[in-house]
């Protein structure tokens, strides 16, 4: 005979209760995207400068580019917010030019963001790095000319830290189940393709401004999508749309989601010279994330069920269900969270 596992519930709801509030908590640093420094030259001396910083629960993050000595910035002192982001646009004057000189981001290794840095040289030459916390500094003359790898890395981060996203994708686990394993691997297969297939679209549709939402009811509705697989879970109807095509659910989804990604895309800019290259990295890093959070989870879910077994211990099905209850429950307040800040 297989014993339960047992808890007090009192410290069982204290858990979830700070379970949630980590979880929802989740959601601002799911906003924190990468800034995006852009120079271009107008004259040996001259350079346009764009600087696009990310905004955190509305306030600006405390970034600030640093530029050679002896090049004088004039801010124009106008700030524009454009999706998640605040634009400055500012007039640099160097009388030495940029090259052999470094440009560096202040405050910048007291977050976790990095930044993208586009040089364009009055000689035509490009450059490109990728700012960090750990490496705040770059010299010009070592950036390097094929920044589009950069993208794959950025792509990974993103769904790392996109808590909603990944909380989707564990909420289709849940409807994965089939009692032989061979049946659960197809449809777990099938599954992941349609959400691969569908994100991919729309991304690269949105990426290359042939189709365009506005971000704010993107970003609501990708809670909708997490809040309607808990429910149709949670009041377990077997023949729910759901539960009974789960790769339909995921494809029409996936396709929001794509353009979830490509606001983060849209918010650090593609390199004008390999454009083609840095979209397909990015959605490649996505997808290296995508499969890492799904393999993270089958293998987690199988150490319990092996160690359930050989303590002979079986898991109630309201401990099974918490998860995806916490889940539900922080994305009813992403959903009022965003809603609201649309209205405000």
């Amino acid at each position: 005979m297989r014993r339960r596992c047992t808890a007090r519930p009192g410290l069982l709801r204290r858990a979830a209760s700070l379970a949630a509030l980590l979880a929802c908590a989740g959601a601002t640093a799911h906003e924190v995207r990468p800034a995006y420094l852009r120079v271009e030259a107008a004259s040996e001396q001259h350079y346009d400068v764009l600087w696009k910083v990310p905004l955190a629960g509305g306030v600006e993050l405390p970034l600030a580019p640093v530029f050679p000595s002896g090049c004088v910035a004039s801010d124009s002192g106008l700030a524009t917010v454009v999706g998640t982001a605040l634009v400055r646009r500012i007039k640099l004057h160097c009388p030495d030019g940029l090259r052999g000189g470094s440009i560096a981001i202040e405050g910048l290794s007291h977050t976790i963001t990095d930044v993208m840095l586009h040089v364009e040289l009055a000689d035509g030459v490009r450059l490109a790095g990728v700012l960090r916390p750990s490496a705040p500094e770059l010299a010009i003359d070592d950036a390097a000319s094929t920044p589009a790898f950069a993208y794959l890395a950025l792509g990974v981060e993103h769904l790392l830290l996109g808590f909603d996203h990944i909380l989707f994708l564990l909420a289709l686990l849940y409807f994965l189940h089939r009692p032989r394993a061979w049946d659960g691997a197809k449809a777990l297969a099938k599954a992941v393709t349609a959400f691969t297939v569908a994100h991919s679209v729309t991304l690269a549709l949105s990426a290359l401004d042939l189709v365009r939402l506005p971000q704010a009811p993107v970003e609501a509705v990708i809670a909708l999508s997490i809040l309607f697989l808990a429910a149709e879970w949670l009041r377990g109807a077997p023949n729910s749309l759901a539960a009974r095509h789960t790769w339909l659910v995921a494809f029409a989804f996936g396709l929001l989601h794509g353009f979830g990604f490509a606001g983060a895309l849209a918010d650090i800019g593609l390199p004008r010279e390999n454009l083609a290259l840095a979209l397909l990295l990015f959605n490649l890093g996505v997808e290296i994330g995508q499969l890492a959070v799904v393999a993270a989870a089958l293998a987690l879910i199988a150490a319990v069920r092996t160690t359930c077994g050989r303590m002979r211990l079986a898991i109630p099905p309201r401990l099974v269900a918490a998860p995806l209850g916490l889940g539900g429950c922080c994305a009813s307040y992403w959903f009022v969270e965003r809603t609201a800040g649309m209205v405000a």
